[in-house]
């Protein structure tokens, strides 16, 4: 089957690659605590009805203890022939205000050629484009292809050994094909070459075992917003670089990121000033960044004049390529302890920690897919460009199996808003991903 012929095919396909995309949508399926579990497990099984319909044979739910489950399946290739695992998850992140969204999350809207919805992007759009380029491939498939698609990446590691580990045999691969990451830009061929690493940890303030009326101790004792603002403010120097002592980085030799892109893809406010020093790709992709996800205490229209007694926040840590998580972690715990002020009670809830990873450029299989791609986007020069984002998956395989040759793309673009209000996913780049991906499974050099 020739390009002509493949992009031919897998355009009249289309029509079935969007209903399958709306059908994951549809299902709100968040892992993190607090959330419908059943949601989940919904979202795996459509999972394995899509990929099973789509050709991939022995197809079925990796179950992971109290986790979420995994989705697995395999179709085999000539004989001899290397071995591809490709990777998509099927979990999301939370919608946050949905009365903020243009469309409700979870009701898949298309508008000016992309589909709108939590998961659309950010990975659902990786699970399509894997049942898509194998229907598409159809017998002509040049290798054993292999398919995992994970129910945790947004919510957890606790379970990825066990997947990873426990399920060595299953997944043992040449070629990893992650399909987690996306192009820099609609209609600019990107492939991944690292992932940052990632930490966090709870930390808690506590100065007394009730409130107590701020007139009549107000002045003396502490509040713990006060408090445990004073500790948060010491992640960061002066001039806004991370402060926490013994964090790796290096200078990055790649791809450049210029403040006008960043401002431009992030909507900065036109008033707020960038922080940290040093060329801005470095403190996307090679250095550390920490930043405060969450507050807990009284809210606003809550609050009464009262001395609050405990305050809480959740602490997240990039961690630069090559930086090791656990003593990152340890850094960052250790930091926030010795910035308590006043003597206040501090209880830090520390969580998982995944390494960061560096894609070798040089293998046979990254220099396939660069052809693939740039052969689906009609030519155009393959931008190799590192990610501030992790994939906690993906240094897990390369140290279960040595030598695998990994490789990072999506669907998604600058426009998706990942992890944000309005997520979207170009149906245009959707298609040419597919492309890219059968014409990298036909690929025999």
């Amino acid at each position: 089957m020739d390009a002509t012929e493949l992009s031919r095919t897998i355009h009249n396909d289309m029509p079935r690659t969007l209903a399958e995309l709306e059908r994951l949508v549809r299902i709100p399926s968040i892992g993190y605590p607090g959330y419908d579990p059943a949601n989940v497990r919904a979202s795996a099984e459509a999972t394995r009805e899509i990929l099973a319909a789509s050709g991939f044979a022995d197809v079925r739910l990796l179950e992971l203890g109290d986790g979420h489950p995994a989705v697995f399946g395999e179709r085999r290739g000539p004989a001899g022939s290397p071995t591809v695992l490709l990777y998509a998850h099927h979990d999301v992140q939370p919608e946050g205000d949905a009365e903020a969204w243009a469309t409700p999350p979870f009701e898949p809207e298309i508008r000016d050629g992309r589909l709108y919805g939590r998961g659309a992007a950010d990975d659902k759009s990786g699970i399509v484009l894997h049942a898509a380029a194998l229907r598409a491939v159809g017998d002509d498939l040049g290798c054993t292809v292999k398919v995992v698609v994970e129910g945790e990446e947004e919510c957890s590691t606790a379970h990825l050994p066990d997947l990873v580990h426990g399920h060595a045999d299953l997944l043992r691969a040449d070629v990893a094909f992650v399909a987690d990451g996306g192009n820099h830009r609609t209609g600019v061929p990107t492939i991944g070459t690292s992932v940052r690493g990632v930490t966090d940890c709870t930390v808690q303030v506590d100065v007394l075992p009730q409130a107590q009326h701020s007139g009549s101790f107000g002045g003396p004792i502490p509040d713990a917003i006060t408090a445990l603002s004073r500790m948060l403010a010491t992640l960061h120097s002066e001039t806004g670089d991370v402060a926490i002592e013994g964090l790796h980085s290096f200078r990055w030799e790649g791809t450049a990121v210029t403040e006008e892109e960043l401002r431009e893809e992030s909507k900065l406010l036109p008033e707020v000033q960038l922080i940290g020093s040093g060329p801005i790709t470095d403190r996307l992709l090679s250095r550390p960044a920490v930043a405060v996800l969450g507050f807990d205490a009284p809210r606003v229209a809550e609050s009464s004049n009262q001395i609050v007694p405990t305050a809480r926040a959740r602490v997240s840590l990039r961690l630069a390529p090559g930086q090791e998580p656990v003593a990152a972690r340890d850094a960052l715990v250790r930091h926030l302890e010795r910035a308590a002020p006043w003597g206040v009670r501090v209880t830090i809830e520390a969580a998982e920690a995944g390494m960061g990873y560096l894609v070798d450029p040089s293998t046979p299989a990254y220099r396939a897919a660069v052809r693939s791609l740039s052969e689906a986007f009609d030519g155009a020069e393959v931008l190799e460009m590192g990610s501030g984002g992790s994939i906690p998956l993906v240094p897990m395989l390369a140290e279960t199996f040595p030598g695998i040759q990994v490789l990072i793309v999506g669907a998604g673009d600058d426009r998706s808003n990942y992890h944000s209000l309005d997520e979207s996913v170009d149906l245009r780049d959707l298609e040419r991903m597919i492309v890219a991906e059968a014409l990298f499974l036909l690929d025999r050099s």
